[in-house]
């Protein structure tokens, strides 16, 4: 059974900083191609990053040079660098699987205050 679980939420000023984290089990991770995603409210999940097996990774435009995904294989983890945070990125995130099927996290709530 996947399982993911995130954390390191929270709530940061404008300009601020945080590291989120995603934990998996039940799955090879080392081969696996991890994602990010984040639904503010009233709007749809949107991706956010991805990184691959080989360490490829992939942004949307308005986080691209401020956020930084990696991975440990070592610790099946995977994270989300997050800098010069804007309140507009105030989301829940969410650390995805395709396996198929899909597999989500329970997710993780960021607010950033201006």
């Amino acid at each position: 059974q996947v399982q993911l679980a995130e954390s390191g939420g929270g709530l940061v000023q404008a300009g601020g900083s945080l590291r989120l984290s995603c934990a998996a089990s039940g799955m090879i991770f080392r081969i696996a191609t991890m994602h990010w995603f984040r639904q503010a409210p009233g709007k749809q999940r949107e991706l956010v990053a991805l990184i691959s097996s080989t360490g490829s990774t992939n942004y949307e435009d308005s986080v691209r040079g401020r956020f930084t995904i990696s991975r440990d294989n070592a610790k099946n983890t995977v994270y989300l660098q997050m800098n010069n945070l804007k309140p507009e990125d105030t989301a829940v995130y969410y650390c995805s699987y395709f396996g198929p099927p899909a597999y989500w996290g329970q997710g993780t709530q960021v607010t950033v205050s201006s």
